[in-house]
């Protein structure tokens, strides 16, 4: 009976054991949100307001990595110099996403190249309640730039938008 009772002990502890060394069991994803660490937005509608800094383009977007593919085949041929190719953007306030709960998306030419960082996220959602358009798509210009050569490699590309968050 002792014998019984110490190989079950041992079991259990040995479960213990695996089961904190293993970690849980991950949880499924939570309903609305996808599975397998993707998610893209859609913007649906027109632009209720098109945003415009007089060209300065001083507000950058981030993230740009996961969008890179999209980002080089919108600065478009360059050759050897740096692209500075416009493009019409919007700017899409994203409720919805489950990585950010501010998150502000930005699209170029209909195609998504990132995010506003969160604190001018935050500010943009600001000042689209100034002028009573919280959660509207708003639009204004974008620019692709960088990606000149530079001892034979191509260096990165940035996106930018026209849009003075003191509007």
């Amino acid at each position: 009976m002792a014998q019984a009772l110490n190989i079950a002990i041992i079991i259990v502890a040995l479960l213990a054991l695996y089961y904190l060394l293993k970690g849980r069991p991950k949880p499924a994803p939570l309903q609305g949100q996808p599975a397998g660490g993707s998610y893209t937005p859609v913007p649906e509608g027109e632009p209720v307001r098109h945003w415009a800094d007089d060209g300065r383009f001083e507000l950058e977007i981030v993230g740009e990595s996961r969008y890179r593919d999209a980002i080089r085949a919108l600065a478009g041929e360059h050759g050897d110099a740096k692209a500075d190719a416009r493009h019409p953007a919007l700017l899409l306030v994203d409720d919805d996403n489950p990585y950010e709960d501010k998150a502000v998306a930005v699209f170029l030419s209909g195609r998504m190249v990132g995010y506003l960082a969160p604190k001018d996220a935050l500010a943009f959602r600001q000042m689209l309640a100034r002028h009573e358009i919280d959660g509207k798509l708003t639009s204004t210009d974008g620019a692709v730039r960088g990606g000149g050569a530079w001892e034979g490699k191509r260096l990165a590309y940035s996106v930018w938008v026209d849009v003075s968050l003191n509007g």
